[in-house]
């Protein structure tokens, strides 16, 4: 709603947004991951018309709780043995990270670099804490969060 040239934003819980509000935004996910292919067939699947997805598609999105991040990059050195890289990303399922990249350098001096990127919007802990576990783990020599 715009009020004398300004726009204003408000963060309100979705069940108490109509529910074309939520449809949309469920339209506009299956658009971006490629689900469907046209907005009439994510208008049809999510049960809206093509003119209620027009109407609002630029005036609602999902909140993404930036303090926490989304997308995160870590930056891992490890100890050059087997199963470190296992545990460490067995706590990234364990917390519920979901994990978009893995990228490892040769080891030298017996250490190796890891980058891990993850989606962190439905994990069960903050990356902070995740970082600390990630710190506990044996074989593992320096952790910090490189982006995000």
């Amino acid at each position: 709603m715009m009020n004398n040239g300004h726009s204003h934003l408000y963060l309100v819980d979705g069940s108490a947004l109509p529910e074309v509000f939520i449809r949309v935004t469920e339209a506009k996910e299956l658009l971006d991951t490629g689900e469907v292919q046209t907005v009439a067939e994510a208008a049809a699947k999510v049960g809206i018309s093509r003119s209620a997805y027009y109407k609002y598609k630029d005036l609602i999105m999902p909140f993404q709780d930036l303090g926490r991040g989304r997308i995160v990059t870590f930056q891992i050195t490890l100890r050059h043995q087997m199963g470190v890289l296992s545990a460490v990303l067995n706590l990234f399922a364990d917390t519920g990270a979901n994990i978009l990249t893995i990228n490892q350098g040769i080891p030298t001096s017996g250490t190796a670099p890891v980058t891990v990127t993850a989606d962190t919007a439905a994990m069960a802990v903050s990356s902070e804490e995740l970082l600390e576990k990630i710190g506990t783990v044996v074989g593992v020599i320096h952790a910090a969060v490189a982006a995000g």
